[in-house]
């Protein structure tokens, strides 16, 4: 009897073997190369002294490919000197420029921000990279502190400012201060066969404010008056026009700190979640093109425990495999995980599902939800620092169990999870194109370095991406709904790329398929509302769909 025993033991062990072994296989690993990858960018707040919420709130990052070679390239904003708010030793920093990085397809980068003509030498924050005239590259709108800049793309790797003929460079003040612009989110929001473009403002910093209540520190956000978001309506002669105010959108003294635009819905419009500092967000509902605040009502208005917190921006995904789009809202308290129910009603799980914890204390601005072991569900990145001191945090990487319920994992899978930094701009992509996720985030510390993770195992599982194009440019494709059905499982996505604090994600469209080899079925709801559906499409490679015409590229 002992012996049959053991050797049932002895059977269960051999068993186990393959199982133990594809664990090991499926192991993922975020590999800081950045320096072997040429990325030598270092943010600067114009001086050597972090004393105020302009320098506090840090810059973003944009990933597009502005050479159309399928590769992805990356824009990094930066600060600069500025007379009267930064210290006089600063001075040194005077005309430091944003950076554009060339991807070589060989895992480094080459530095061509003068060459291409986008040096911008002003404050900036983010960055929209979008085809506005549909003549298939993509052109970039720089958001400031201070005037914005539009790029347009000449396609032969050089930019030229078109800003003024396009009526894009915004108020040179807003309640008084200078317009503080830190984002733009890119839709049709009229129906009207033409891109628009929303303008996210923050707040009307005065520099000479000192704070009664704490004059020690940098003013609290709450002491400041707030600056209006603008809606820009692109006219037939490609010129833009500001329709805030007959749209529904005024709202003179909010503080956006992002723009996340999806039908939130289901109803065929597109809506925008606008994130607030230290205010309730908005959920503007868009009826044929009139918008309605309604985020009290939908739920998204405040966190778990009724306040207003610091957010930054809205991700949104389907964290639990239901259908329907959640969102997660990063705050400086302990962020916010919206479960949406449906009926364009949202509920707060944030506790349930295990975020709050890991996330308490942590000050989280940039984050995304994104699948970094390609096994069909989404997970949770966040880098994390306090606002007004500058106190390092650990960033986070927290694994979905595919229900909805999160892990904290990040130390398990990279030394960058074991390092305090004070992380802003963060982006999704693959740069290497190899069909994992890899992690690009910008940092306000005294390293002030930027940090390119390279996943490393992620492509063990089976993948697919995904380029959408419109029958009419990018306008369709922004906000369309995607469901994918393989081995029997079901997601649903939306091709929306603008949903991380100051900054744009790789603008492919990322499955991660598990053990699947193929997707038996694909269909896309374009945001004109049009449907199309593919079957049997082979996975590990990227695709792009032109909206009537199918798979054009393999």
């Amino acid at each position: 009897m002992r012996e049959k025993f053991s050797g049932f033991f002895y059977w269960l062990f051999l068993m186990c073997i393959p199982v133990v072994l594809s664990a090991q296989k499926n192991s993922v690993i975020f590999k800081d190369v950045t320096r072997q990858a040429g990325i030598d960018f270092k943010y600067t707040i114009g001086d050597y002294s972090y004393v105020n919420i302009l320098e506090s709130s840090g810059s973003g990052i944009t990933v597009f490919d502005y050479n159309n070679d399928q590769l992805m390239d990356l824009y990094l904003m930066n600060g600069t000197y500025l007379e009267g708010i930064s210290d006089p030793e600063g001075k040194v920093f005077k005309n430091i420029h944003n950076m554009l990085y060339k991807n070589n397809g060989n895992g480094t980068f080459s530095e061509v921000s003068e060459i291409a003509g986008v040096d911008d030498r002003n404050w900036s924050m983010a960055a929209g990279a979008i085809d506005y005239d549909k003549d298939g590259d993509q052109d970039l709108y720089l958001l400031n502190y201070g005037p914005n800049v539009f790029y347009r793309n000449n396609s032969n790797g050089t930019f030229t400012d078109i800003t003024n003929s396009l009526g894009l460079r915004g108020p040179d003040k807003l309640n008084g201060f200078t317009k503080w612009s830190v984002g733009v989110a890119f839709w049709d929001y009229n129906l009207d066969g033409r891109l628009d473009a929303m303008v996210g403002n923050f707040l009307a910093f005065d520099p000479a404010y000192v704070s009664s209540a704490t004059p020690g520190m940098m003013p609290h956000p709450s002491e400041y008056k707030g600056q209006a978001s603008m809606l820009y309506e692109q006219q037939p002669d490609g010129k833009f026009v500001d329709v805030t105010r007959k749209s529904g959108l005024y709202f003179p003294d909010s503080k956006c700190m992002g723009l996340t635009v999806f039908d939130y819905d289901e109803d065929g419009y597109l809506d925008i979640f606008q994130a607030n500092d230290h205010q309730l967000n908005f959920l503007f509902r868009n009826d044929d093109g009139v918008f309605k605040e309604v985020g009290v009502a939908s739920g998204v208005a405040a966190n778990s425990r009724g306040n207003p917190t610091g957010s930054m921006h809205g991700s949104i995904g389907d964290i639990d495999g239901d259908g329907l789009i959640d969102m997660l809202v990063t705050d400086l308290e302990y962020g916010a995980l919206y479960r949406n129910v449906g009926n364009g009603v949202f509920v707060d799980i944030t506790e349930t599902s295990g975020i709050a914890g890991p996330m308490a204390g942590k000050g989280s601005w940039g984050a995304a939800l994104f699948d970094y072991d390609n096994d069909g569900d989404l997970d949770v990145l966040a880098a994390n620092g306090t606002a007004e001191e500058l106190v390092l945090q650990y960033p986070l990487l927290l694994e979905n169990d595919g229900k909805g319920h999160f892990k904290n994992v990040g130390q398990e899978h990279g030394a960058y999870f074991s390092t305090k930094r004070s992380g802003r701009g963060l982006a999704i992509w693959d740069f290497d194109n190899d069909g994992d996720l890899d992690i690009i985030v910008s940092h306000v510390d005294m390293q002030a370095t930027a940090a390119l993770l390279r996943n490393d195992g992620g492509n063990t599982n089976h993948w697919l991406g995904l380029t959408l194009k419109g029958k009419d440019g990018p306008i369709s494709a922004i906000g369309a709904k995607v469901t994918v059905t393989a081995g029997g499982k079901k997601q649903v996505l939306v091709n929306q790329w603008a949903t991380s604090y100051l900054s744009n994600n790789d603008p492919r469209l990322h499955i991660g398929l598990g053990q699947q080899k193929q997707i038996d079925l694909l269909e896309i709801t374009w945001s004109d509302r049009e449907k199309e559906v593919y079957k049997n499409i082979a996975s590990d490679r990227y695709l792009t769909i032109l909206q009537g015409k199918g798979i054009i590229t393999k």
